[in-house]
This record gives C-alpha cells, structure tokens and sequence, in this order.
C-alpha cells in the first residue's frame, strides 16, 4: 500500500467516525480527530474557530439548539502527499434538522488532515455556503 492510498483510506475512516460524533453529539471522540491547532474557518461568515478547545465549544452550542442541526461531511476526494505525511480532503456538507430530511444550509468543503503520533488528525477545514 503507497503513503498516498493509507492517507485515503484512513482519512475516509476519520470523517466517518467525525460524522458519527457529530451525529451523536459525542465531544469525546471528536476530541480525538482535532488536532490541538486545528482552525475551522465557517462556510457563510468565514470566521475562524481557532483550536481544538473553541471548536469543541462551538460545537457544544451547536449541540445544545432547538432544533438541532445535524452537519454531515462527504468525501468526495483525498490527495495524500508522497512527501509529507500529510492529506488533502475534499467533499459537499449539509445541515438537516434532526428527525426531519429538511436541509437547512448545503455546501463545499476543503479539510487538511496530518498524521500524529496518535493518528490522523483534522488540522484545518474551510467551508463555502452554497444552499
């Protein structure tokens, strides 16, 4: 197996348990994906949630609404580097409000993912808001 296809493999197999935690309102398995460092920078108003303390408390706010909006990220592409143990993911996102198919907001996304010592880690996303 080459650098680049364990980086897809295993940076597919992350989003999967990111959109699982997310799902399941879980902040302990989402603290495992983000890296200490990691910058999440909104899809409508392009703020920047930087580090893994701030993103796991945006997320509780997200987590606490009424009615709660469930965001789910797919992969459409990971590019693995051949030259540091790095990958770049790309893929669609959607918030729906749980217990409905009601989509509420739909976009892009672009996420860097590193491997750590303890695994492979989200660095950075950016989101675009296009419906």
């Amino acid at each position: 197996m080459t650098f680049a296809s364990e980086a897809e493999l295993q940076v597919r197999l992350r989003r999967a348990a990111f959109n699982c935690a997310l799902a399941e309102a879980d902040f302990v398995v989402l603290g495992t994906l983000l890296a200490h460092d990691v910058v999440l920078v909104t899809g409508t108003d392009s703020a920047v949630i930087a580090g893994r303390k701030a993103q796991l408390a945006a997320w509780k706010r997200e987590f606490s609404a009424n009615p709660r909006t469930i965001y789910t990220r797919t992969t459409t592409a990971v590019i693995g580097s051949e030259v540091e143990p790095i990958a770049m993911e790309h893929g669609q996102w959607q918030g729906v409000v749980a217990g409905t198919e009601r989509v509420v907001a739909s976009g892009t996304y672009a996420a860097k993912w590193r491997r750590l010592p303890q695994g492979w880690m989200l660095i950075a996303e950016i989101f675009v808001t296009l419906g």
